[in-house]
C-alpha cells in the first residue's frame, strides 16, 4: 500500500472515529451564560471555582443543542521548567511573551455525559480556535497551550489523544495567600503548539509585528447600543429645552463609542461620527434632516461634554462596560500631578483592558490619594474586581474598604513606608523557594 493510500485510510478511520460527534459544537459563552457556567464547574469540577486568574475565556460544547461540555482558559504559569525548556526561552523573553501561552484551567465533561472520543474531540475543536478567539477578545494570540494533569485522578488520555506533547512532572509545589508549600502531588505537564512556528515566535529575540497587541476599533455593529441607551438615560441633560436640536443621548452614545474607537479629543470624535455610515447613525439616534441622518458637530459636542456632570457620564459607562464584561476586571488607581501654573493633582480609576477612565478625583496634594481611592469606588459597583495600587495605598483601612465594603480584591505594593510588613516579606525568604513548577 503506497503512502497517498495509508493517509486516506488513516482519514477515513478518523472520521468514522468522531462519526457520532457530527452535530457537536464548541462556542464562547455568553453573557448571560455565565453564571450558569460558573455553577456547573464550582459544583462539579474537583478543583471547584474561585476565579481565573489573568486574561480568560470561557467555551461551552454542545451537542445537538445539550451541554455536554465546559473549558475554561486563563494565564499561563508564570513560571514552569519543563515548559520554559521546550520553548528555550530566556526570563526577560519570557516576561514579554507569557501572554501568548493559555492554561486550560478547567476542563470538565458533565455528568450523565458518556460519549467515546468525546474529551479529545472538544479539545481539538477548542484549540483550533483559541487563538483566534484571543485575538478578538484581547487583542493579541495565544501561540500554545498549557496544561497541568493531577496523575492521582486522571491521565491525560484526552490530551495525548488530541495531539498535546507530555513534558514531565511539576515539583510538587503550591502557593497559598502568597507563600509555597510543599503539597507532595506532583502534577503532569502537557503543551500543544496552535501553529508550526510557534516556538520560533516565542523565543525569538526580535518580537513579531502580529504579536503586539493591538487597539480594537470600536464595533458598533456587535455592541448593545440599546443597552448603552438605557445607562445614559440617567444622566441629567443640563441644557434648556428651547433650541435643542440634537438629543443628548446621541451625543452621549457617540462620544462614548468615538472614545472607544481611539477618537482623544472633541474633534477627532467629531471626525469619528462623520464618517458612519447611515445605518450607524440611525443607530446612534442622529438627528433626521432633508432625507439623512446628521452627526454634531464638533462645537455642539465639546458644548455637551463641558456641561454635562461627569461623574454620572462615569458611572453610567462604567455600568454599560461592566454589563459586557464576562470576565473579572482589574482597575488601576493612578495619580498624576498636571503640568501648569495650577499644578493640579488628579487620582485616576483606569481599566486595565480597555484603557477607559471611570473615575477621576482632583485633590490638593498627593498625600491625599489616600481617602482619594475611598472616596472615588465609594458608589462604583467593584465586586468582583481587582484593584491594583502603588505603595502609598498599602493602608489597612484602604484594604478593608476593598474587601469588606465592596467585595473587591486588591493587589498592592510593599515598600518602606510599611517597613513590618516588607520585613515579614522579606523573612519568607521567597527566592530560597523553588520557583519554578
Amino acid at each position: 500500500m503506497d503512502a497517498n493510500a495509508l493517509g486516506y485510510k488513516e482519514e477515513e478511520e478518523e472520521a468514522k472515529r468522531y462519526e457520532p460527534l457530527d452535530g457537536l459544537k464548541v462556542r464562547l459563552i455568553k453573557p448571560e451564560e455565565r453564571s450558569l457556567w460558573d455553577k456547573l464547574i464550582k459544583e462539579h469540577h474537583y478543583l471547584g471555582l474561585k476565579g481565573i486568574v489573568g486574561e480568560t475565556l470561557r467555551y461551552v460544547a454542545e451537542l445537538d443543542g445539550r451541554w455536554v461540555a465546559l473549558v475554561g482558559w486563563g494565564a499561563a504559569a508564570f513560571k514552569s521548567r519543563h515548559r520554559d525548556q521546550w520553548i528555550g526561552w530566556d526570563e526577560s523573553l519570557r516576561w514579554g511573551r507569557l501572554k501568548l501561552i493559555a492554561n486550560n484551567v478547567r476542563y470538565l465533561i458533565l455528568p450523565g455525559v458518556n460519549i467515546p472520543n468525546l474529551a479529545s474531540k472538544v479539545l481539538g475543536m477548542n484549540t483550533r480556535r483559541l487563538s483566534e478567539d484571543w485575538l478578538k477578545v484581547y487583542c493579541h494570540p495565544v501561540l500554545a497551550a498549557e496544561t497541568f494533569v493531577d496523575q492521582s485522578r486522571y491521565h491525560g488520555t484526552c490530551y495525548r489523544a488530541a495531539g498535546w506533547k507530555e513534558l514531565g512532572e511539576t515539583l510538587g509545589y503550591g502557593r497559598n495567600g502568597g507563600k509555597y508549600y510543599l503539597h507532595g502531588k506532583p502534577k503532569t505537564i502537557f503543551v500543544k503548539s496552535l501553529q508550526k512556528d510557534a516556538l520560533r515566535l516565542l523565543s525569538d529575540p526580535m518580537p513579531h509585528p502580529e504579536l503586539l497587541s493591538r487597539e480594537p476599533a470600536m464595533n458598533i455593529s456587535a455592541c448593545n447600543l440599546e443597552g448603552l441607551f438605557d445607562y445614559l438615560n440617567d444622566v441629567t441633560d443640563p441644557r434648556k429645552k428651547r433650541g435643542i436640536r440634537h438629543n443628548m443621548l446621541s451625543v452621549l452614545a457617540i462620544s462614548v463609542c468615538g472614545v472607544l474607537s481611539g477618537a482623544r479629543s472633541f474633534l477627532a470624535i467629531s471626525d469619528w461620527a462623520e464618517s458612519c455610515s447611515q445605518k450607524i447613525m440611525e443607530r446612534l439616534n442622529c438627528r433626521w434632516k432633508d432625507g439623512r441622518y446628521i452627526p454634531p458637530s464638533e462645537p455642539t459636542i465639546r458644548r455637551m461634554l463641558k456641561s454635562i456632570d461627569a461623574d454620572e457620564v462615569d458611572r453610567a459607562v462604567y455600568a454599560w462596560l461592566r454589563s459586557h464584561s464576562s470576565d473579572s476586571e482589574v482597575i488601576a488607581i493612578d495619580g498624576k500631578t498636571l503640568r501648569g501654573a495650577d499644578r493640579v493633582h488628579l487620582v485616576s480609576a483606569i481599566l486595565h483592558q480597555e484603557g477607559i477612565v471611570i473615575a477621576q478625583e482632583a485633590v490638593k496634594e498627593k498625600s491625599n490619594e489616600i481617602p482619594a481611592l475611598r472616596s472615588m469606588l465609594k458608589d462604583k459597583d467593584i465586586e468582583g474586581c481587582i484593584i491594583t495600587a502603588d505603595a502609598m495605598h498599602t493602608q489597612k483601612e484602604t484594604a478593608r474598604f476593598i474587601v469588606q465594603d465592596k467585595k473587591a480584591d486588591y493587589v498592592f505594593t510593599v515598600k518602606d513606608n510599611q517597613k513590618n510588613l516588607l520585613d515579614d516579606i522579606k523573612a519568607l525568604d521567597l527566592e530560597s523557594i523553588p520557583p519554578c513548577i
